[in-house]
Parts: C-alpha cells; sequence; structure tokens
C-alpha cells in the first residue's frame, strides 16, 4: 500500500464554496480552482456531505468540463457521517458509518460525483464507536486494488482509533482541529504519534474558527492578540498569517486546511509558510492561547 504521498504547502478546503457558503457558480469555481493552482495549491480537501451531499458534484461539474485540471490537482474526500437531509432519505438518524458496504458505496458515488476515474486520499470522516477495523482495512484494499483510491486517511480520531485501524493498513494522515485556541491535539498524543509514524497531520480549523478574529470578548482571543501583536510588528506580517506559521513551525509537519473562499486570504496564507518564527515566539503564542504558563 502506497503512503508516499505529498501535499502542496496549504489545502484548499472546499466546505464553503457551495451551499453551506458563498454558493459559487460553476464559472467562479473554476476561476478560483484555477487561481489557487497558479499558486501552487493543488490540494483540495471534500466530503461527501458537503453542501448536503451536493458539494463534490459541483467540483465535478468543472472537472467535466476542464478535464485538464485532472492531472494538475490531487483529491481528498471523505465519508463515514450519514446526514439527515432530504438528499438522502434512507437516512433516518444522524450517525457514523465505516462498514464496508457505506464506505465502498460512497467512494463509488463520490468518483462519480467529483468526474474523476480515481480519489487520491481517502478520509474516514469520524471514527465510529462502532467500527470494525479489519472490516475498514478489507474496503480500502479493495478500492486501492481496484485502482480507485491511491491512499487513506482518518479524520478526528483519538491517537488509539488512529493505532487501531492504522495496524490493520497504512495511513497517510490524521486530519483533526488545531489552533492556538485549540491544543488538544498537542498534549493528547495526536501530533507526537503522527511524528513518531511518520504520518503528516492535516489541520482543519487552523484559525480558531474565526473567534480570534471576530469575537472581542473571547478572552483567549485577548491574550492571544496581545502577545502576537508586537511579534507580528516586527516580521511585518498579517494576524492569520502568523497563527498559521506557528502551527508550521511543529517539526511534524502539520499542513492546514484552509476555509476561507476568498482568494486574497489565500495569497496571504501562502506568504505564512515563509515566516519562521523563533522557539520563544512559539511558546509566548501557546501560552497566550492556554492563559498560562508551561509547567
Amino acid at each position: 500500500m502506497k503512503t508516499d504521498i505529498r501535499f502542496s504547502p496549504l489545502i484548499v478546503g472546499t466546505m464553503r464554496l457551495g451551499s453551506w457558503g458563498v454558493n459559487m457558480t460553476t464559472d467562479e469555481l473554476e476561476r478560483f480552482i484555477d487561481a489557487c493552482v497558479d499558486l501552487g495549491l493543488t490540494d483540495f480537501d471534500h466530503a461527501d456531505i458537503y453542501g448536503h451531499y451536493t458539494e463534490e458534484g459541483r467540483f465535478g461539474q468543472v472537472l467535466a468540463r476542464r478535464p485538464d485540471l485532472k492531472s494538475k490537482i490531487q483529491l481528498t474526500t471523505k465519508c463515514g457521517i450519514k446526514l439527515i437531509t432530504p438528499n438522502r432519505p434512507d437516512h433516518k438518524v444522524k450517525s457514523y458509518d465505516s462498514t464496508a458496504k457505506h464506505i465502498l458505496a460512497s467512494a463509488e458515488r463520490s468518483l462519480i460525483d467529483l468526474n474523476v476515474d480515481h480519489i487520491d486520499l481517502l478520509l474516514i470522516h469520524r471514527p465510529d464507536f462502532l467500527m470494525d477495523a479489519t472490516e475498514i482495512a478489507d474496503a480500502f484494499k479493495k478500492l486501492h486494488s481496484d485502482g480507485k483510491v491511491k491512499y487513506f486517511g482518518v479524520s478526528n480520531f483519538t491517537p488509539d482509533q488512529f493505532e487501531l485501524l492504522h495496524a490493520h493498513i497504512p495511513l497517510v494522515t490524521n486530519q483533526v482541529e488545531a489552533s492556538v485556541a485549540h491544543t488538544q491535539p498537542f498534549e493528547d498524543g495526536t501530533i507526537t504519534q503522527c511524528q513518531r509514524l511518520s504520518v503528516t497531520p492535516t489541520i482543519w480549523s487552523p484559525l480558531g474558527g474565526g473567534k480570534l478574529f471576530s469575537d472581542p470578548t473571547d478572552e483567549c482571543a485577548k491574550r492571544v492578540r496581545e502577545v502576537v501583536s508586537p511579534i507580528q510588528e516586527k516580521y511585518q506580517c498579517q494576524f492569520d498569517q502568523l497563527l498559521l506559521a506557528w502551527l508550521m513551525k511543529h517539526p511534524a509537519g502539520l499542513v492546514p486546511v484552509l476555509g476561507t473562499t476568498k482568494m486574497a486570504r489565500i495569497q496571504n496564507a501562502l506568504e505564512a509558510t515563509k515566516l519562521d518564527i523563533t522557539h520563544e515566539e512559539w511558546y509566548a503564542i501557546w501560552q497566550a492561547g492556554k492563559g498560562e504558563e508551561v509547567a
């Protein structure tokens, strides 16, 4: 099983491109994809549920009329969450499903919706409390042997859950939430495990879900802004750039998944890959996020 996946410096998230966000037209989406590729950002992160199971299809419409893009980009998608939505009338309860039947059916549908002959990276979106690691591994192996998926990973898995599945089949990422405002993966063994196994952690909500920007009453945001301000001045950079640089400083090689739909912010984020803050600056920002000194 292949594990040599390479990610672009940042991953472009697609969750807010459609009905869960700005609702780009097909023309706007095509221009957006082209602009990202021109910047060297060729990884696009999907999930079957985005837009209530519509976003993959919208992206696939672009690939149908621009097949040249297929060789330029790398597609991640996720499966395993069952939403209650008119688009899936057979779903009666919001739940997680990592049975082989569901994984195989979801992957087949994603291939059709995305209008591609293979998915580069397939993730289990949330850990299913009833998951059978052997069954998941068998489904992954079938998808790989059939040439339908190149690489496999998970999202939101605890270290124990990751270890369980990784023992049956090589995983190339655990996509987890991490930011100055959400440091749990640094403390619960998630990032350490990725580093030990040479697995690249991909990071959703790397800017704290926006609360560090939009909530002036949030105590964490106040602390972080106060500490970050002189560091920003030193590096002549923007607030979001410094928060991304803080994540990317870690030797585990964290790759942020961007949630923005604005090209200006994506360009700013790319500049953050050039920032190299000091060890002490990293800890100053850590302590601001935690609200206390390290022990």
